[in-house]
């Protein structure tokens, strides 16, 4: 495992452990940019998760989706699209976010990607096989990953900023997969209690579930060796993913300044940890016992900076 080259993190000081549960893990990994990448960071990820609780928000509710209001969130997807297509410059946020891409050469193709996940979402309730999941994953997923590993790749030049030298696509996949993976199996109570369900249909046939009954065992705390053999092979879908996402690392890495670096390198090592807790035999999947404490968060981050390459 190469670690960059860097004896601690400068955000540490600055960063409230006390706060850290309420901050996305890729937030936590681009706060250790300089400030002016990292607010560029920030202002990509809001516009992501506009179009993300576009839909997650309408679909909690419970009820289905109708024809109607299906047409009207893919308007507004549409719309979305289009105005960054036209660089149209309608409200001040749009603005910010064109100027930004325009900035750091970021392309327009993650927002599409995404708004196509999400227009899928609108239509479909489970995912009928892995391979129709992985599609989705270039959305919900890579897209936004895709975003985090341009910014780390894009060099800074006297007249602004040269695009990355690698396809960041390709460098975001694996690390995009595995993360949105364990981001899965740590929500799996929220999400259940919010009828949202991201295990496919093959999956819990191998199971002997459906979306239903998985749902009754997480809600009710009924979990049953169905479940958990479900769980089981969810973990280790993500460790074969792990396994991809270090390798990518160890390539990627290497072309990246330290700090940029380091980020990528926090995100795998958080996502992780929360692996690492993962009991499949006995656990409750309840969020208390996979989120780590922003004691064992402080801790794993001061390891990861503390590390060197051998």
């Amino acid at each position: 495992m190469s670690i960059p080259d860097t004896s601690r993190l400068d955000f540490l000081p600055e960063l409230s452990f006390d706060e850290i549960l309420a901050s996305p893990i890729l937030d936590i990994g681009a706060r250790c940019w300089e400030t002016e990448r990292y607010e560029a960071f920030k202002v990509c990820y809001r516009s992501m998760r506009i179009l993300d609780n576009l839909v997650d928000n309408r679909r909690a509710i419970g009820t289905p989706v109708s024809d109607n209001e299906r047409l009207q969130f893919e308007r507004m997807i549409e719309d979305f699209i289009a105005a960054l297509r036209m660089k149209e410059r309608d409200d001040p946020f749009a603005a910010q976010l064109l100027d930004i891409m325009t900035q750091f050469r970021i392309p327009s193709w993650p927002w599409q990607r995404i708004s196509k996940a999400m227009i899928f979402d609108l239509h479909h309730d489970q995912f009928p096989s892995f391979i129709v999941f992985l599609r989705y994953c270039e959305g919900a997923a890579i897209a936004p990953a895709s975003v985090f590993v341009h910014l780390c790749g894009i060099v800074r030049q006297d007249d602004g900023y040269t695009a990355p030298s690698f396809d960041i696509r390709i460098a975001a996949r694996y690390l995009a997969i595995f993360s949105y993976l364990v981001h899965i199996i740590r929500d799996i109570h929220k999400d259940q209690h919010a009828g949202l369900n991201y295990f496919s249909a093959d999956l819990l046939r191998r199971s002997n579930l459906t979306a239903e009954t998985l749902r009754y065992q997480i809600t009710s705390d009924a979990i049953d060796s169905k479940a958990r053999g479900l769980i089981a092979e969810v973990v280790r879908i993500a460790e074969f993913y792990r396994s991809k996402a270090r390798k990518g690392l160890d390539q990627l890495c290497p072309q990246l300044d330290n700090r940029y670096a380091l980020s990528l390198e926090i995100i795998y090592s958080l996502y992780c940890q929360i692996l690492e807790r993962v009991d499949p035999a006995k656990g409750t999947f309840l969020a208390e016992e996979l989120q780590p404490t922003p004691g064992e968060i402080r801790a794993r981050l001061q390891s990861i900076a503390s590390q060197r390459p051998k």
